[in-house]
């Protein structure tokens, strides 16, 4: 009689559900890895530090021990993997983009979970994730949070602020900070100066919206672009291409 699994007999394990808007947290246990992915809808998946958003063509490495917050944007059908053993891109959290092949396997992993360490076609399902991740280009991180205090606050200011559009100096001075400080606290936390952190932070608010199915012109005012064009131009420049081609790939 073959004995019941547990997970040392285990290399992946799968999680398969059609969530609606909300947010949630993927159930997690020590000694699993997570490969958060989506085959349809978008998801904003906070991890404390830092914020990403995955559209289906997308998928974010969660090491062992890391926790994230996951906030979906309409209907998202959520196909994460669980792996266990070694850690395939390593320890810190990473998005990487997932070509066709990739999704494909990861589908299938997901379909076919649980996938048992002695079974080689099991074993080889998951090889073959692990050496196309190896290659897959990593994605940039969307949008990395400050850790000051100040910098935080303007911050949280400027996605309150982010229809409206008020200048840089009046929120500056809200959060009782000089624009220059600031500025180099930003540049010093995440690498990018509060202008270029503000248009990350528009455009990964735009995603969301976008996948919500907001129409663009909308989109353009939530964000604090006076003209569809605009804000088309600036998404195009980002993504390499305009919103209707980039949500409709």
């Amino acid at each position: 009689m073959r004995h019941e699994l547990t997970d040392a007999d285990l290399v992946a394990r799968g999680y398969a559900v059609t969530h609606p808007s909300g947010a949630i947290v993927l159930p997690t246990e020590p000694g699993w890895h997570e490969l958060i992915f989506a085959s349809s809808g978008v998801m904003r998946v906070e991890t404390g530090s830092a914020v990403w958003v995955l559209p289906p063509h997308r998928a974010l490495w969660l090491p062992d021990g890391a926790r994230a917050r996951i906030v979906m944007h309409g209907r998202v059908m959520v196909r994460t993997l669980y792996l266990r053993g070694a850690a395939l891109l390593g320890q810190r959290t990473v998005a990487v983009d997932v070509p066709p092949l990739l999704r494909e396997l990861i589908l299938h992993a997901v379909r076919s979970c649980p996938l048992e360490r002695d079974r080689p076609e099991h074993r080889r399902v998951v090889d073959m994730i692990g050496d196309l991740l190896a290659v897959a280009p990593q994605a940039p991180l969307l949008l990395p949070g400050p850790t000051d205090p100040r910098a935080r606050a303007l911050a949280a200011a400027l996605e309150t602020d982010l229809a409206a559009g008020a200048s840089l100096e009046r929120l500056a001075a809200a959060v009782g900070a000089s624009r220059r400080t600031l500025e180099r606290l930003f540049r010093t936390e995440t690498g990018m100066s509060i202008g270029q952190w503000r248009q990350r932070l528009r455009l990964a608010r735009a995603l969301e919206l976008l996948a919500a199915g907001q129409p663009v012109t909308a989109v353009a005012s939530a964000v604090g672009y006076a003209t569809p064009s605009a804000f088309t131009a600036m998404f195009r420049a980002q993504l390499g291409e305009p919103p209707r081609v980039h949500l409709r790939a």
